[in-house]
């Protein structure tokens, strides 16, 4: 026996007849006699006062009864059964018929005269139908409300019903040795199974809608429709004769006992109660009561809190659980504590046991504190809070003395466990709460309870952030909450239980997973929110060298500086040669780097101190870096300019190579000066040593160069000055480009470097950025300039090195302009054929504001005062192969008049073709037009022509009158006709009302 269910009380004795069957009407009992008598006994205690017997409470009571009344003739043979039906107060008694009584006075109301036979019924309350068996037939009958019964159906049936009762709408009957599920709409008898050897059918409904069947010493559950119920097998000692169900248990009547058994798998005995010759088991209100043949026993349950103290005290916590759940819902809050209480011994006993997920479980269930579990875990380190008190020691959880089953269930506290049943020797309970299955079970605990504790963790902070922007602009009268800053944080106030608890469960849980082996799973925890306290944390990472985690928490509480120092020191020991290998695998310079990424918009000073380590051996990684990161390119070269001079070349040239827009014009000029001193210190170091040649290009050199000639946005004039005046022609020639000096550009090609070919990609360059920005007419006289210098070679030079001299002593704001040809005078006319070969470029080009042209006599006059060769070869070469470029006639006026008409073939030739063709062209051009004008002569002169007819029916389509003899007016459209005055009255009405809108506007 598990404990007591049910004390017994021995309710009437000495019975004068024998007990043939027994029913409870509230507080009485209808006892039928063997002599057809139907006695009425009432409570011993409520004779004495009649008043309060008729306000009576519907239970038996514990205490003896006495005969109040006997009703002689009640019935004619045997009563095989009575029922109380409650709701209609109504008495239903089985013997030779089924009769119908009133109460309270068991006056008979009718008699269902068809039942005559019967031995077997079941009673439908909710629907008010009756079923019954009668020899062969089964009949439905259904209540009217009143004192009559009203016949349904009627089916027939293979033998006699020995069992039978309700199971939905349909009945479920014992016939023989088997049971069979009768369908009430169509009478199809279905078969479910037989019910053995050795007991008689024996059926028994069960509230959910289910059904008890008996198989010999086997209750089989099955649902209305006859199907196995899966766990449902109630296991008796032996065949039971009789079964009621009082939930939470089912009583069975046995040989020699009585046996009462959990409704809860799996089933268990609960108690057994040693009564014998028994006759009838009956259920009542609140009462089993058990009838011999000539006394009575009432089964009283026992309070259910006593019941729960027993489980408890015997450590059969399932079923106390079982039982909280079945106490009154108005003790709501009281049922609440008593579930509590026991799930938290329970998880203690599992604990013990070694059933840790099993223990962490009811620790959740007995919603007990997270610290409180935590002190079963003393090796793990949690932070201390001044908002949550320390947890107590199990054993003053409850201390309250053994309640007895006489006193009030439902207001007892449990049992204290006995002191022995949690003791044991000390290091084998140390060894137990951390080997890896306690810790695997408190992982599982803590990830249950931790959504609810952030989700509170994080309203409560969300609610911080909204108070603290409201206090900026109102403060409340006495609010004067203190505050403490956490790094990373906002804001989190002292008071703050949740955050408290928050910080607790998370650094726990940390520990846990590390303890556990669960490395990559504390490591993706701590990347998402957590609060766990950074100091136990650190701590317990560094012991166990668990970098990566280091560097998570240092993340996720936002102090970046000591993640980033951490993650440099380690990437800087992974470069040593003792350095293990899983450290080389773990940790590389581009950590650093993907560490940085999210810092670039928030803190970019960070971002630069530790991007220098990284920007020598991950160079491309870092640039890209400060680029996605949109951090200011001038704080980044200034940076670099200051603490890694060395880099700022390097920063500069691989942000140009990665995007050639991304450098502003500032730091174009930086670098183009960082180039422009390494290549003077090259050229001093070697000019000192006498080895300096200008055609040598060493690399610093080249970077120079390229840079000069990609580049726009630096300062030429303030590059040209830094220049040796005896060298870096190529440089110097690039400047003055930059800087539309032409002419010298040119002459620096041409006389110093002397390599025509320079000077002619010089001049193409310049030609095709003015056709890219449309300026075509003022460049194309930059291959006349090179003429020029051709043909007067010591002058240009003369005027080369002046300028230059006026160029590096002046002011850039004092220099003068230079224009794309020396400025000359042009002497007297030339004959018309040179100027129709001008023409053949096209009139549209002209000089831009010089005049580059000079006479022959010019010519000849300059060559004789320079005593030099012309270039002429040059001159032939640059007419031949840029014909096309060059204004015929300027260029003609250039040459020496001894030049030869057939060295000028190649110009000539190809100009003259171009302007014949060209002239062919615009004549049929010209005549296509003149063609085309007079195609819309001649079709104007035909639309004149139209004739329109005016007769005496033609109306006026603007005053609907008659045209007549009036000067009329004719529409474009040649149909439609109006009063020459109502033309013009409309004319003039809407120039009136397009004056009016544009005044409104």
């Amino acid at each position: 026996m598990v404990h007591t269910a049910y004390d017994t009380f021995q309710l009437l004795n000495n019975s004068p007849s024998k007990i043939d069957s027994i029913e409870s009407y509230r507080s009485k009992l209808l006892v039928a006699c063997s002599d057809g008598s139907l006695r009425v006994y009432i409570p011993e205690s409520s004779v004495s006062d009649q008043s309060d017997f008729h306000s009576e409470t519907l239970g038996l009571h514990q205490g003896p009864y006495v005969l109040e009344r006997t009703l002689n003739g009640f019935s004619r043979r045997q009563m095989l059964a009575m029922e109380v039906l409650v709701s209609r107060e109504l008495l239903l008694s089985l013997s030779e018929s089924i009769a119908l009584h009133g109460l309270p006075n068991l006056e008979t109301l009718s008699v269902i005269t068809k039942a005559k036979g019967a031995n077997v019924y079941s009673w439908d309350d909710k629907r008010g139908l009756l079923c019954f068996g009668r020899q062969k037939r089964v009949c439905i009958y259904k209540h009217d409300g009143g004192s009559e019964f009203v016949e349904v159906k009627e089916f027939g049936v293979p033998d006699t019903v020995k069992s039978m009762s309700w199971c939905g709408e349909n009945i479920c009957l014992g016939i023989r040795r088997e049971y069979k599920i009768l369908n009430t709409t169509n009478g199809v008898l279905t078969e479910v199974f037989s019910s053995g050897r050795i007991a008689a059918p024996l059926v028994v409904a069960l509230p959910p809608g289910e059904l008890l069947l008996g198989k010999d010493n086997i209750g089989v559950l099955v649902n209305q429709n006859g199907k196995l119920i899966q766990e449902g097998r109630i296991c008796w000692s032996e065949a039971p004769a009789v079964v009621i169900i009082q939930k939470p248990y089912a009583i069975g009547l046995l040989g020699r006992h009585v046996e009462i058994r959990s409704l809860r798998v799996p089933y268990p005995l609960i108690q057994t109660v040693v009564v014998r010759n028994v006759r009838h088991l009956v259920r009542s209100n609140n009462t089993v009561i058990v009838a011999l043949d000539n006394s009575v026993f009432g089964f009283f349950p026992v309070p259910l809190g006593a019941q729960i103290v027993q489980l408890t005290a015997s450590g059969n916590f399932e079923e106390a659980l079982a039982l909280c759940k079945l106490l009154p819902p108005e003790d709501s809050s009281l049922r609440s504590s008593k579930e509590q209480s026991i799930h938290m011994r329970y998880a203690h006993f599992l604990f013990e046991n070694g059933s840790y997920e099993e223990a962490m479980e009811h620790f959740v269930a007995s919603q007990v504190e997270i610290t409180y579990v935590l002190t079963l875990y003393p090796s793990i380190i949690v932070p201390k809070s001044s908002c949550i008190p320390e947890p107590q020691k199990f054993a003053d959880v409850a201390d309250a003395p053994y309640l007895s089953r006489g006193s009030s269930g439902l207001s007892d506290d449990l049992d204290s466990p006995p002191s022995d049943v949690f003791e044991s020797d000390e290091m084998d309970i140390e060894s137990k709460k951390m080997s890896h299955n306690t810790l695997m079970a408190l992982i599982k605990y803590l990830q249950k309870k931790r959504y609810s504790v952030i989700e509170k963790a994080t309203t409560e902070g969300t609610e911080e952030v909204v108070s603290d922007a409201v206090g900026d602009n109102f403060i409340s009268y006495g609010t004067d909450r203190s505050k403490k800053p956490t790094k990373g944080r906002i804001h989190i106030p002292i008071t703050s239980i949740a955050r408290d608890v928050a910080a607790i469960l998370d650094t726990a849980l940390l520990q846990a997973l590390f303890l556990t082996g669960q490395s990559s799973a504390a490591t993706d925890f701590l990347k998402a929110l957590n609060y766990c306290d950074v100091k136990i944390c650190d701590a317990f990472l560094q012991e166990r060298s668990q970098y990566a985690c280091q560097i998570e928490l240092y993340r996720c509480n936002s102090m970046h500086h000591e993640a980033l120092k951490l993650l440099h020191q380690l990437v800087e020991e992974s470069k040593s040669e003792q350095t293990p290998v899983e450290l080389l695998k773990k940790f590389k310079p581009d950590m650093i780097i993907e560490y940085l990424k999210p810092l670039c918009a928030t803190d970019p000073m960070l971002v630069l101190e530790f991007s220098l380590p990284v920007l020598e051996s991950c160079p491309m990684q870092t640039i890209e870096l400060f680029l996605s990161g949109n951090i200011p390119a001038d704080l980044v070269n200034s940076y670099l300019k200051q603490h890694a001079p060395d880099m700022q070349a390097t920063y500069l040239e691989l942000m140009l190579a990665m995007n050639e827009n991304s450098i502003p014009g500032n730091l174009q000029n930086e670098m183009v000066q960082i180039y422009l001193s390494e290549v003077l210190d090259f050229h001093a170091e070697h000019n000192s040593q006498q080895k300096w040649d200008e055609k040598a290009c060493p690399p610093p050199r080249k970077k120079l160069l390229s840079a000069l000639a990609s580049m726009s946005g630096y300062n030429p004039e303030v590059l040209l000055k830094r220049l040796p005046p005896d060298s870096l022609y190529e440089e110097r020639a690039i400047l003055l480009g930059k800087m539309n000096k032409h002419e010298l550009a040119l002459s620096i090609y041409v006389h110093k470097l002397h390599v025509p070919e320079l000077a002619l990609s010089y001049c193409d360059r310049v030609y095709d950025s003015g056709l890219q920005q449309h300026s075509a007419k003022s460049y194309r006289n930059i291959y006349q300039t090179l003429l020029q210098i051709y043909l007067n070679p010591t002058k240009t030079t003369k005027k080369f090195e002046k300028k230059i001299t006026n160029l590096v002593s002046a002011q850039s704001h004092g220099i003068p302009k230079v224009g794309l040809g020396t400025t000359a005078k042009v002497k007297g006319g030339r004959s018309k054929k040179i100027a129709e070969i001008g023409g053949a470029e096209d009139t549209q080009f002209s000089l831009s504001g010089t005049d580059s042209g000079r006479s022959d006599g010019d010519t000849e006059h300059a060559v004789e005062e320079g005593g030099s060769t012309i270039m002429l070869d040059q001159v032939l070469d640059l007419l031949s192969r840029r014909w096309d470029r060059i204004h015929g006639a300027q260029a003609l006026k250039l040459l020496p008049r001894d030049t030869k008409l057939q060295n000028l073939l190649p110009f000539l030739g190809p100009l003259l073709r171009k302007s014949s063709e060209a002239y062919r062209n615009f004549s049929v051009i010209k005549s296509l037009r003149e063609s085309e004008n007079l195609q819309v002569k001649d079709e104007l002169y035909n639309q004149r022509k139209a004739v329109l007819k005016i007769t005496s029916d033609s109306m006026c389509s603007l005053c609907n009158k008659k045209i007549g003899t009036s000067v009329f007016a004719v529409y474009p459209n040649g149909k439609t006709i109006v009063h020459f005055v109502c033309f013009r009255d409309s004319q003039n009405m809407k120039a009136v009302g397009r004056g009016s809108q544009l005044r409104k506007r």
